[in-house]
This record gives structure tokens, sequence and C-alpha cells, in this order.
């Protein structure tokens, strides 16, 4: 018999079009593996809301595992060494993995390639990161160029099968158990609004994908309306590998409309966000441009108290600006947000109340169950004005105006029940209407205010 093969489970938790699964079947027997190394991504191990996400998906993988009469290894610890261990209890000499690219990923990818023949394929992305270049080999920085040669160089690679078997080993390593790692909450469980919402299996991801194929058509025009159902949402299955990008794109890619190509576009900006963190491993951490991190006069939460109490108001949904609290509360009840609203939401946190993006980023990092490092922070980068790409720090979103222009009156219904008995206009701006509830709060600011100290700070940070 062949020796064992091992696979390195990531965010690549599916059975089809899983290249290295793939290609490991049909090497030899099969011994999935996937470690929790919480201490390898430091500040960007797993949040609360990633936490409840991975242990479904983990959940549900094991049960695709074993109708092949396979399983899925668990351990906790450092990813290289448990790798290591195995493979030398098992005489295993190969593991295959598909390729991750945040920063504690390419570290010990290698690692591990000193120890081990490790077989790296690429299964996350559209194209490969990095291969995608200027005419002079570079990476692109800007996205519209990115995007551009990006479209020249589709379509992916074929979408592979799963694997008709899994051969499994003569004795298999010992692993934790799923509850041994006590990913859910418990004390409080607050996770309910969010296994309410959400089904977490690779079937559901594939049946969002053909509800999505029946209204892709839509989207161009109705992707910045929060009140109504017309994003894909699937971003979180993504994030977790339990769909690829390369099955939705050919899933999708004989659709004639104006929403496929704004779509498209949107998968391809994955890729680009991908590519950024690959030049940029700090990206999560540091602003791109130089001083906005120090020379800025960012107001600090740590230092200043009614910086934090205002950093609490905005991350609990109690600003006093409607369309800004249904967010952060859809964000805590659900661990998503919808695209449109986080742009909001985010301007606001950075510009009205002048905090630094990354106390944003952190937050989203912990309540976002799709919390990708590169899109989390390309996307408060571009907002910031910090970014490689940006929009610029004077353009300041008026959240006021958004909410009326793109009619969010019902989701602020949803999610900020103090206001559900207002009708439009006076849902958007109670306070500057006259109707404020008593158990809804004013303005923490009001938005000339906002507008004029932002732009003062911005103008004194240029001098």
């Amino acid at each position: 018999m062949s020796k064992p093969q091992i696979v390195w489970l990531r965010r690549d938790l599916r059975i089809a079009d899983n290249p290295a699964l793939y290609h490991a079947a049909k090497e030899g027997p099969v011994v999935a593996i996937y470690v929790l190394d919480d201490e390898a991504a430091g500040h960007h191990a797993y949040g609360g809301a990633s936490r409840v996400w991975l242990h479904y998906a983990l959940e549900d993988l094991q049960t695709s595992f074993g109708k092949h009469n396979a399983k899925i290894v668990l351990r906790r610890g450092d990813a290289v060494e448990e790798l290591a261990a195995i493979a030398n209890d098992m005489g295993a000499d190969t593991v295959h993995a598909n390729r991750h690219y945040e920063p504690w990923w390419r570290k010990a990818q290698g690692a591990l390639v000193e120890k081990l023949d490790l077989k790296l394929y690429d299964g996350n992305y559209l194209l490969p990161p990095g291969s995608v270049t200027t005419g002079s080999g570079d990476p692109y920085k800007i996205y519209t160029p990115f995007s551009k040669a990006t479209l020249e160089k589709l379509p992916p690679r074929d979408v592979l099968p799963e694997p008709e078997t899994l051969s499994s080993p003569d004795n298999w390593p010992q692993g934790d158990t799923l509850e041994d790692w006590q990913l859910l909450p418990t004390d409080p469980d607050w996770a309910k609004g969010i296994e309410d919402h959400w089904e977490f299996t690779q079937e559901s991801a594939h049946d969002r994908l053909e509800w999505w194929e029946g209204h892709i058509a839509e989207y161009d025009d109705a992707r910045n309306l929060p009140s109504v159902d017309k994003v894909s949402q699937l971003s979180p299955y993504l994030h977790f590998g339990q769909i690829s990008p390369v099955q939705i794109w050919h899933e999708l890619k004989d659709k004639r409309s104006q929403g496929w190509t704004t779509f498209e576009k949107e998968l391809i900006w994955r890729d680009y966000a991908q590519n950024v963190i690959c030049q940029f491993p700090s990206y999560a951490s540091e602003s791109y441009r130089e001083g906005w991190d120090d020379e800025m006069d960012w107001r600090d939460p740590h230092k200043d108290d009614e910086a934090a109490r205002d950093l609490e108001a905005w991350q609990q949904g109690r600003t006093g600006y409607p369309i800004v609290d249904a967010g952060m509360r859809q964000l805590w009840q659900t661990g998503w947000m919808h695209n449109r609203v986080r742009m909001i939401t985010a301007s606001f946190l950075i510009k009205h109340l002048l905090i630094h993006w990354r106390h944003g980023e952190q937050w989203f990092w912990d309540t976002l169950v799709d919390a990708d490092l590169a899109s989390n922070a390309t996307n408060w980068q571009w907002v910031a004005g910090t970014g490689v790409d940006s929009n610029m720090f004077s353009r300041i979103m008026a959240p006021l105006s958004q909410s009326e222009k793109f009619d969010a009156a019902e989701y602020i219904r949803t999610y900020v029940p103090e206001l559900a008995g207002l009708d439009e206009p006076y849902i958007h701006d109670p306070e500057e209407h006259g109707c404020l509830p008593e158990d809804y709060p004013a303005k923490i600011i009001g938005h000339r205010e906002a507008r004029e100290r932002a732009l003062s700070v911005y103008q004194d940070f240029k001098n």
C-alpha cells in the first residue's frame, strides 16, 4: 500500500474543487488534518464570529468525509509541528495543501517545506496571486489596471470534481474532538442570531449560488439598497472555502447582464486584495501611506475617555445615525453587514469620529463571519484614504443623505426597532425632524461639525 498522503486544510473546507484533496487522493490513502493554530496568527487569530462559522464548517466537512468512510483529524497547536509529528508517526513524506497567503501561513509553508515534501496548489482565487503582473513583470498596486489585466487572463482553471474515493490509512492518528475546542460561546451564548441567520454547509453555499444565479441581473442596480436581498451573501462561504470562486465563475460565466459584469469585478476585487497583502504583509495593521499612523491627530480610545465612549457607541449601534446603527446591529446580530453600509459605518468611524481605521478593522475582524485578512484590511484602508489604492480622506460620506438616497428605511426598521414606527423621511434623521424616540440616542456629533473637524485635522496633517 502506498504511503499516506497528508492534506493540510485551512480556509478550503470543501470536498469538491479542492486541488490539494483531489491530487492527494490520486496518490494514496488520505489523512486530512486541520490544525487550530491561534499562536501563529497572533492578534489575527480567528475572532468570535469566525470561530462560530469554523465550528459548523468543520462539522459539515466531517460529514462529507464520513460519506467516503474517511475523516478529518483535528489538532490544536503549532501547525508545522503537528503536521510533522503526524507525518513521522504515520511514515508519511508528503503534505498536500492549497496555498494560503496570510503572512503567518506563508511563514508556516516555508518552515514545513524544510521538514517534508510540501506540494502546494492554487485553489482559493480566480487566478493565483502574483500571476497578474504589469508588462515589466511587477505586481499591480492599483485595482483598475489589475482588474483589466485579470479579465484578459480569464477564464480560470477548470473546476475539479469531488474525489471518487478516499482510501484510508491502516491506522488513524489521534486527534481532538470539535467540542474540545469550545469554538461556540456558552456564557453568554451570543451566537444565536448568527446561527438563526445562516446555514453553514457546502450544500447551502451552492443553494445560495443557485438562488443568486436567478437574481444576479438585478445586482448592478440593487446592490446599494440594504433593504432588499439583492446581494449574493456568498462571502463567508468563500472565506472558509466551502465554495470556490472558480466554481462561482464557471456557474455564472454565461450570464449576459450588467449585474454579472459588476459581480465579476467583485470577485476580482477579492483577488486584488490578496495581491495587496502579498506585497505588503503588514497591510492589516499599518497604513500604506507614510505618516498616517503617527502624524495624523487621531482621537485615541486608549487615552481619551470621550473617544472611548464614541467607539463603544459605534460598536453598539448607538450613534444617533440610524443607518450607521442599523449596520452595526446587523453585524452584531448576524455576523455580516451589507457592503454599502460597511462603507458608511467605516467612514463614520474614521471621519466623523476621527478614530484610526485599525480600531474598526479589529472590530470587524472579531464580529464578521467573513473576516478575510486581505479584504478587510484593503476595504478599511480604501475608506480611510491610507491605502495603496484608496478613496480621498476629504471625501466624507454623509450617512443621513446616503440613508435616504439608498432607500434604507426598511433596513433601519429591521435592525433599529426603536424607530420601526417612523415613516419616511423621518426615519432617516428623527432628531432633525423632531420625532426622536425616548429610547433612541441623539447624535453623538452633528454631521457638519464632524465634517469640519475632520477636514481641519486633515489640513493640519497635510501641512
